[in-house]
C-alpha cells in the first residue's frame, strides 16, 4: 500500500493509504484531530479538503485555524450555515453568493419582501450553532449543468440559473450539508463541528454582481470562531477599533474635516498640516541621505499624455478631464508620466544611472460616493511617490535597496510585522508576454535574494508591470496594504526614454515604481488607529503645552512660549481662565505628549513642573533650560 506524509504543528507523520481513500482517513488512523483542529490540508500548493480523495498526492501539509487557508475553509463552510439558518425564517429568500472575506463571511440574499432586522440577528446565530452542533457534514457532488439548472428552475432562483449558465459543465458542483444544498466549487470542512461560536455582524445594500442596473440584495455579513473565547476577543478588538476611529480621532484632535462642498476632498486644518508636514520633512531628508532627488510635476496634463501612458485606455474611469483651450486635458491620478518628460529633459549617461527621482505629488482620482471612508478612501491625496531609472543591471541591487529602506521606514512607526505579496500580470496590461516575464522574474529574484518569504498574487499587477506589495499589521493585529515596488519595461519605451550604453548605442532604461506610505493621507488614518491618536513625539501637533495655575503667571509662560517656538518646537500656550485640573483635562483630551505647569515656584525659580502623558511620569522643579534641552533631545525623529 503507498504511504502519504502528514505534516503538522511541525511533526512528519507517514502513514500507508489508498488514493481512493478520504484524507480524513489516513489522518485519523495516526491519531491526530481530523476534522476539529485540523481544518484542512495544503499539497503542490493548493487546498485540499478532508473529505476529499487522497490521489495521486504524496505529502498533506495539515492546516488548523493560525493557517489563512483554515480560516478561509471555516468561513466559507459558515456562510453556508448562514444561509441555511436563514432560509429557516426566510424560506421566500434567494440566495446568490457567500464567499469567506477577510474577517469571516458574507451572504448576499433577495428577500423578495421583508428582510431581517438587527433584532433577528440572535436566531439567526442560535440556528447556525443549532446546525453546527449536530454536525453537518460537507458533501461535495459533480451535477450536470441540465440537473444544475433543473434544480434552481424548481426554486425559482434566477442568480443560481444566471451563474450555471455561464459556468463550463465540468466545473458545476453542489456542496450538501444537512438538508442544505447549493452551488459552490468549495472547499470546505469536512464538518460543520469545529464552528462553536458565532456572530451576525450587520446588514448592508448589495446590487447583483455590482451593477446598480441590477436588482438589490441584502448583504448579511458573519463570523464565527472554534471557541467562544476566539469571539470575544474579536468583539474586543472591535470595539477598540470603533473607539479608535481616525475620523473621531480627527474631529477631536482637529487634524481634518470633510464637508459636503468637497465629498471625498479632506480639509486639513492647522495642527493636521503640522503632522503631515513633519511626516513629509522626515520622510524628505531620509530620502535624500538615500540618494534620492526631489521633483515636482504639474496636476493638469494633456490627454495625448495619459494615452500615450497607457492610463486613458486603463484607467480613464478614474480620472478627471477638462479643457483648456479647446484641448482635453486630464488631472493626474499617477505621478509617473510626469516623471518620465523630467528624465527625458537631458542625455543621460549609463554613468547617470541610477537616477532616483521622488514626489509628494498631489493626485486625483474618480471615487464612487458609497466608497468613501475618511482618509482611507479619497479622492485627492498625495503619493510618497518614487521613480528609479536604472540598467538591467542594477534591478537587483536596487530592489535590495528598497526592501532595506521600507524595513527601516516601517519600524520607526512600529509595524514589525509584514507580509509582502508578489502580484504578475493583470487581464488588462501593456507590453509584451517576454517584457512582463522578465519583470516578473527580476522581482521574485530580488525577494528570494533578500530572503523574504512572499505570497503570490496572480493577476493583479499594475497595468504596466508586476510589483511586489506590502502588507503590515497594526496594534490590533489588523492588516494594512501599504508599500508597492513596481518594475516597469514598457513606459520607459512608450516615452523614447534612452541612456548612453558604455558601448555608445542608445539603451531603454528600466523604470522602477515605488511608494512606502502609500499615500500620506491614508497613512496618517492608519498611524491614528495604530495608536489610538497618541502619536509619537516629534510627530505630534502639540508636543508640549504650557499650562499656567493662573493670570499671575501668564507673562512667564508667554516668555517660556516664545522660546520653545524659537527653537522649532510646537509648542501651545492655555491662556485661558480655566482652573488648572481643567486645562490638564482639555490637554489630556487633545493627546498632547507632555504638559508644564508653571505656577509660582516655577515664575520665581525660572523652572517648570513636567508631567509626561505618554509616560505617565512627572518632575518638579526642572530648571528651563535644562527642561528646553530634555525637550529637544526627546522630540529628534528616527534616523
Amino acid at each position: 500500500m503507498p504511504k502519504v506524509r502528514l505534516l503538522w504543528q511541525g511533526a512528519t507523520y507517514e502513514v500507508e493509504a489508498q488514493p481512493t481513500e478520504p484524507l480524513y482517513a489516513a489522518i485519523q488512523r495516526i491519531g491526530l484531530p481530523a476534522g476539529e483542529t485540523i481544518l484542512t490540508a495544503r499539497t503542490d500548493g493548493t487546498i485540499h479538503e478532508l473529505s476529499a480523495p487522497i490521489g495521486e498526492a504524496t505529502t498533506f501539509e495539515l492546516l488548523g485555524w493560525e493557517a489563512p487557508e483554515g480560516r478561509w475553509v471555516f468561513w466559507h463552510s459558515s456562510a453556508h450555515l448562514l444561509a441555511e439558518a436563514i432560509l429557516t425564517f426566510w424560506p421566500q429568500a434567494k440566495l446568490t453568493i457567500g464567499p469567506p472575506i477577510e474577517q469571516g463571511f458574507y451572504y448576499d440574499i433577495d428577500f423578495r419582501g421583508d428582510a431581517p432586522s438587527p433584532e433577528d440577528f440572535p436566531k439567526i446565530e442560535a440556528k447556525i450553532l443549532e446546525l453546527a452542533a449536530q454536525p453537518e457534514f460537507f458533501v461535495r457532488k459533480k451535477v450536470s449543468k441540465a440537473e444544475a439548472l433543473a434544480y434552481y428552475q424548481a426554486r425559482q432562483n434566477p442568480y443560481k440559473i444566471e451563474l450555471i449558465e455561464e459556468l463550463p459543465p465540468e466545473e458545476i458542483t453542489f456542496y450538501e450539508s444537512g438538508n442544505f444544498v447549493d452551488l459552490c466549487k468549495g472547499p470546505h470542512l469536512w464538518h460543520s463541528g469545529p464552528v462553536r461560536a458565532v456572530k451576525v455582524l450587520g446588514l448592508a445594500g448589495a446590487y447583483w454582481r455590482g451593477d446598480s442596473r441590477n436588482p438589490q440584495l441584502t448583504r448579511v455579513y458573519g463570523i464565527s470562531f472554534p471557541s467562544q473565547a476566539l469571539l470575544e476577543e474579536y468583539l474586543r478588538l472591535q470595539a477598540e477599533a470603533e473607539r479608535r476611529d481616525h475620523r473621531l480621532l480627527g474631529k477631536q484632535l482637529d487634524l481634518f474635516s470633510f464637508h459636503e462642498e468637497g465629498p471625498g476632498f479632506p480639509f486639513w486644518h492647522p495642527k493636521g498640516m503640522r503632522l503631515l508636514n513633519a511626516l513629509q520633512d522626515w520622510l524628505r531628508q531620509k530620502l535624500l541621505r538615500n540618494g534620492y532627488e526631489e521633483i515636482k510635476t504639474p496636476i493638469i496634463l494633456t490627454q495625448t499624455l495619459w494615452e500615450r501612458s497607457g492610463h486613458y485606455e486603463n484607467y480613464r474611469e478614474n480620472m478627471y478631464f477638462t479643457m483648456i483651450d479647446e484641448q482635453p486635458y486630464a488631472i493626474k491620478p499617477m505621478n509617473c508620466p510626469g516623471s518620465t518628460i523630467i528624465y527625458r529633459t537631458q542625455l543621460r549617461s549609463y554613468r547617470d544611472l541610477p537616477l532616483r527621482l521622488f514626489e509628494f505629488g498631489l493626485v486625483h482620482r474618480h471615487e464612487l460616493s458609497g466608497v468613501l471612508t475618511g482618509l482611507f478612501r479619497v479622492r485627492a491625496f498625495t503619493q510618497d511617490d518614487a521613480h528609479i531609472y536604472c540598467t538591467p543591471e542594477q534591478i537587483q541591487e536596487e530592489i535590495a535597496a528598497l526592501l532595506q529602506l521600507v524595513e527601516q521606514v516601517y519600524a520607526a512607526f512600529g509595524f514589525t510585522e509584514k507580509e509582502v505579496y508578489l502580484s504578475t500580470r493583470p487581464e488588462r496590461y501593456i507590453g509584451s508576454l517576454e517584457l512582463w516575464a522578465q519583470a516578473e522574474g527580476a522581482l521574485q529574484a530580488a525577494l528570494q535574494v533578500a530572503g523574504l518569504p512572499y505570497t503570490l498574487n496572480p493577476g493583479e499587477g499594475a497595468f504596466y508591470g508586476p510589483k511586489i506589495d506590502f502588507v503590515v499589521r497594526d496594534s490590533l493585529r489588523r492588516k494594512w496594504q501599504l508599500g508597492t515596488i513596481q518594475l516597469d519595461f514598457s513606459m520607459p519605451a512608450r516615452f523614447g526614454l534612452t541612456y548612453v550604453g558604455a558601448d555608445g548605442k542608445h539603451h531603454t532604461p528600466v523604470m522602477i515604481h515605488r511608494a512606502i506610505l502609500g499615500s500620506f493621507e491614508r497613512f496618517v488614518g492608519i498611524l491614528l488607529e495604530h495608536t489610538a491618536g497618541d502619536l509619537p513625539l516629534w510627530l505630534a501637533p502639540i508636543q508640549v503645552k504650557l499650562l499656567p495655575v493662573s493670570d499671575k503667571f501668564l507673562a512667564y509662560a508667554e516668555e517660556v512660549w516664545h522660546l520653545l517656538k524659537a527653537r522649532g518646537l510646537r509648542a501651545a500656550l492655555d491662556a485661558s481662565n480655566e482652573r488648572l485640573n481643567k486645562k490638564i483635562w482639555a490637554a489630556e483630551q487633545e493627546k498632547v505628549p507632555i504638559m508644564w505647569v508653571m505656577g509660582a515656584k516655577e515664575a520665581a525659580a525660572r523652572t517648570v513642573a513636567i508631567r509626561n502623558r505618554l509616560e505617565r511620569t512627572q518632575a518638579e522643579n526642572v530648571p528651563l533650560e535644562t527642561a528646553i534641552a530634555q525637550l529637544m533631545q526627546a522630540v529628534q525623529p528616527p534616523a
